[in-house]
């Protein structure tokens, strides 16, 4: 299978993908993401690429996956327009977003955290559809009825996240959250020590004799091309 992973960051799904059988190709918009994912993957192929401009021809490949992605492109309908131009016909799409705030609680925390404390730099977010958008199943689901695929399945996924303390929570987000650790960097030395204080407070209810044991939560959907242009 031809499968290619759009916003692949280091390449963990593409990585996974490729040791299934799979000739997989993953790519991302920046630049430090693909040099890491070239150097953590020497043997699969990854390239700088846009979402809503991928450089593959009609029909490239036989699966396209994106992973946590489609909630933070900017143009959401154009991204999907352009995963059905590169699959082939009866070809497969399958993404992942987070699903409500009361159920994946890890960036729930955030959420809770910066709508207390009132914080905002509204010119910092990175665009993007609103963080719920793709939460609801019906939606994730009409949303590739929508591109003209059929077969439309939504998967929910609940899990625990361990983690050995708010430190380490901390890290994670400022990693890997954009728009929650874009946010945070606009703000004050001072105001992100607060922020960082009252997220160590509120992750407490987690907190178990090994750490902290917070509830993730979301949504796995899938789709297929038709067959017919």
């Amino acid at each position: 299978m031809r499968l290619l992973d759009v916003a692949a960051g280091p390449g963990r799904l593409t990585r996974a993908a490729a040791g299934r059988g799979a000739l997989a190709t993953g790519c991302d918009l920046a630049p430090a993401m693909v040099d890491l994912a070239r150097r953590l993957n020497p043997a699969i192929r990854f390239d700088e690429a846009s979402a809503n401009a991928l450089p593959y021809a009609d029909g490239s490949f036989d699966a396209v996956v994106c992973a946590f992605g489609i909630g933070h492109f900017p143009d959401p309908e154009r991204v999907i327009s352009e995963f059905a131009r590169v699959i082939a016909p009866g070809g497969l799409v399958a993404m992942s977003w987070w699903q409500g705030y009361s159920r994946n609680c890890i960036n729930g925390i955030f959420h809770e955290v910066i709508g207390k404390l009132g914080v905002s730099a509204p010119d910092v977010i990175p665009q993007g559809p609103p963080m719920d958008r793709f939460s609801d199943p019906q939606s994730f689901a009409n949303f590739l009825r929508a591109a003209r695929f059929s077969d439309v399945r939504v998967e929910p996924v609940a899990s625990t996240h361990r983690l050995p303390d708010a430190d380490k929570l901390w890290e994670l987000a400022m990693g890997s959250f954009a728009r929650a650790s874009s946010l945070i960097r606009a703000q004050s030395e001072d105001m992100q020590r607060t922020i960082r204080t009252a997220v160590s407070d509120s992750a407490r209810r987690y907190a178990q004799a090994d750490g902290l044991h917070i509830p993730i939560a979301f949504l796995v959907v899938s789709g297929k091309k038709s067959l017919n242009p």
